[in-house]
C-alpha cells in the first residue's frame, strides 16, 4: 500500500467534475438553478451514476431516490464508511454548496482506485434527495425518510407549488427505486461542506472542524390590523405594518442576548401593499437557531411574549404558528477529534464551528458517528449566484476527506 502522505488529489480532474455539473441548471450569473427531481436534476443524477459505474461501484437508489456507490472493502460485512452530500440546489443557488460534497467524495474514491488501494471496509458515497427543501418542504427529505425522521408516506404526500406530488416528481424522472436498496450497516459518515458563512474567510482559516449543527425552529406570523386610506390621520391607526416592523427588529434585537444564537425573518408580504393605503395584515415567517435546545426555548418564549406586548401595544391582532422544529445536534467527538489529527498532520489552520444550516449530517447523526468538515465561503455568500469556494480552499479539504476516510476505512 502506499503510504497515505504520499497519495493527492488530481485537481485537475475535480474541477472537471465541476465543470460539468456547472452547466447542468446554468443561471446567467454563474449560479445554479438545479431544483429537485426536475429534469435538470435527472441530468445530473444520470452523469453522477455513471461515473459511479466507471468506477466500478455497486449503484443502488432506494424508494426516495438516494444514491449510492458501494467500494467493497477487504471485510465485506464490515460496516461501511459513508461520504457524500447533495445535488439539488436553490433557485438562483451556488455550484458549490452541497456539490462539493458529493464530488469531492468521488474524487477521494477515483484517488484510491488509481493507487490500487483496497480498504479494510466498503466506502459507499450518497447523493441524497431533496436537501435543500425548495420544490419539496420540509428540507432533507432523503436522509430524513433513510434514517426514519420521516416516513415514505409523508414524502410521498409532499406536493410543490405546482401540485406535483414527491411521488410523481420521483417517477417523471425514473429514480423511484426500492426500500431494501436504502442505508444499512453504516459505522461512520463524513460530509464535505462549504462554510455557508463568513468565519473561516475572516478568521483565515483553512479547515473549519463541525461540533454540531444549530436546532432550529420556524413559525408563520400573522399581523392583523385594519386598512385605510392614507389620509387617516396618525393616531387611531390599526397599522399592521407599523407593528410587524417593530416585532422584526425585536426579533433581531434578542441574537444580542446569547452567543451563537441567530434569527432570521425570511418571507414578509403586506396586504393590500397599494401605494395610498396602510396595512391591514402582514405575514412573515422566522426561525430561530442554536445549538442548546433550552436556550432556543428560552429565546423563542421570550420573542413570543415581545410579539403579544408590541400588538397589545399596537391594537392589532397577532398570531403565531410553529411549522417546523428541529432539535440541536451533536456531532461524534471521535470523528471530530480524529479530523483534528489529520488537520494537524497536514498542517491547515483550523477551527471548531457550530453549523447555523440544516445538513444532511444531522439527520445521519441519529443512526451513525458523523461529522461534518467545512471549507472557507467567499464573503460568507451561499445559496446565491455569487456563491465562491476556491479550488485552493477545496483542494485541501478534499485532500483532508480522503486522509479521514483512508484512516476510517482501514479501521479494524
Amino acid at each position: 500500500m502506499i503510504a497515505k502522505n504520499k497519495i493527492d488529489i488530481n485537481m485537475s480532474r475535480l474541477k472537471a467534475a465541476f465543470e460539468v455539473s456547472s452547466k447542468i441548471g446554468a443561471t446567467e450569473k454563474n449560479g445554479l438553478t438545479r431544483l429537485t427531481l426536475t429534469e435538470e436534476d435527472r441530468k445530473i443524477r444520470d452523469i453522477f451514476v455513471q461515473w459511479l459505474k466507471e468506477e466500478g461501484l455497486s449503484v443502488r437508489i432506494d424508494d426516495v431516490g438516494n444514491i449510492y456507490g458501494k467500494r467493497e472493502g477487504r471485510n465485506k460485512n464490515a460496516k461501511s464508511i459513508m461520504i457524500g452530500s447533495h445535488l439539488d440546489t436553490q433557485p438562483r443557488g451556488g455550484r458549490f454548496d452541497g456539490v462539493l460534497g458529493v464530488l469531492s467524495s468521488l474524487e477521494v474514491i477515483r484517488t484510491l482506485n488509481e493507487n490500487n488501494i483496497v480498504t479494510e471496509r466498503p466506502i459507499e458515497i450518497v447523493n441524497f434527495t431533496n436537501e435543500e427543501g425548495e420544490r419539496f418542504t420540509p428540507p432533507m427529505i432523503g436522509s430524513g425518510v433513510a434514517t426514519g425522521n420521516y416516513t415514505k408516506e409523508f414524502a410521498y404526500g409532499l406536493r410543490d407549488k405546482n401540485g406535483v406530488s414527491f411521488e410523481e416528481a420521483l417517477n417523471e424522472i425514473g429514480y423511484n427505486g426500492q426500500e431494501e436498496n436504502r442505508l444499512s450497516n453504516v459505522e461512520y459518515f463524513v460530509e464535505l461542506h462549504i462554510e455557508q458563512g463568513p468565519l473561516l474567510e475572516k478568521n483565515r482559516k483553512e479547515i473549519g472542524i463541525v461540533k454540531g449543527v444549530k436546532g432550529m425552529t420556524r413559525f408563520e406570523v400573522t399581523v392583523t390590523g385594519h386598512a385605510s386610506h392614507g389620509a387617516h390621520p396618525a393616531y387611531g391607526r390599526k397599522d399592521a405594518l407599523v407593528a410587524a416592523s417593530k416585532m422584526v427588529l425585536a426579533i433581531d434585537e434578542v441574537t444580542k442576548s446569547y452567543e451563537d444564537l441567530s434569527t432570521t425573518v425570511g418571507v414578509f408580504e403586506v396586504f393590500p401593499s397599494v401605494v395610498n393605503i396602510f396595512a391591514g395584515e402582514v405575514r412573515f415567517t422566522f426561525d430561530v437557531r442554536h445549538l442548546d435546545d433550552q436556550i432556543r426555548n428560552r429565546v423563542i418564549s421570550n420573542i413570543k411574549e415581545n410579539l403579544k406586548r408590541i400588538s397589545e401595544e399596537s391594537e392589532v391582532v397577532c398570531s403565531i404558528k410553529q411549522t417546523w422544529n428541529i432539535d440541536g445536534t451533536h456531532f461524534s467527538t471521535e470523528l471530530t477529534g480524529l479530523i483534528l489529527e489529520e488537520t494537524n498532520k497536514l498542517n491547515y489552520s483550523h477551527q471548531y464551528i457550530v453549523s447555523g444550516a440544516g445538513h444532511d449530517a444531522k439527520f445521519m447523526n441519529d443512526i451513525c458517528k458523523t461529522a461534518m468538515i467545512f471549507t472557507p465561503s467567499a464573503n460568507g455568500f451561499s445559496h446565491c449566484e455569487e456563491e465562491y469556494t476556491s479550488y485552493e480552499d477545496i483542494q485541501k479539504a478534499t485532500t483532508l476527506l480522503l486522509n479521514v476516510v483512508m484512516e476510517l476505512a482501514n479501521k479494524v
